[in-house]
């Protein structure tokens, strides 16, 4: 069965980040629905679809995490790589860009699209390669550290 994933509309980058690695390491068969703020709650319960990424909801924002560290905590994924691509994620989301070398580059790039294709679902198509990517550097970068 597929499951259901509900978030805001005009997706930036944790709203991209977040449904690439539901996709990629929670499930991969996973639908995205995008509505505007004051509708996701209506449409989870309609759809019986999971919130994620708004106020007040499990795999949202809590303390300084953002909706990706919420994911991987709940789904319990201890991928290094992916705990660096984490913090990445976080500075980008939280606007703490000076947290982290890569992430004032992520914002961007998350601009950028967000310009090219205001479409959410073709957004996170051509976004999810970046996301792959920017993993794939994760992984170098902690096997290089882990020896």
């Amino acid at each position: 069965m597929t499951m259901k994933w509900v978030t805001r509309s005009h997706v930036h980058v944790d709203r991209v980040a977040c449904p690439w690695l539901i996709s990629r390491f929670v499930d991969s068969q996973a639908e995205f629905i995008f509505v505007p703020k004051i509708r996701v709650m209506e449409v989870a319960k309609e759809q019986a679809a999971i919130p994620f990424d708004v106020p007040d909801v499990e795999l949202g924002h809590h303390g300084d995490g953002c909706s990706f560290d919420a994911i991987i905590k709940k789904y319990d994924l201890r991928d290094p790589a992916l705990l660096r691509l984490a913090k990445i994620v976080n500075a980008a989301d939280t606007n703490q860009l000076d947290q982290d070398p890569i992430a004032a580059g992520l914002e961007a790039v998350a601009s950028g699209f967000s310009i090219r294709f205001p479409n959410d679902h073709e957004n996170l198509q051509h976004q999810f390669a970046v996301y792959d990517s920017l993993y794939a550097w994760c992984r170098l970068q902690t096997a290089r550290t882990a020896r």
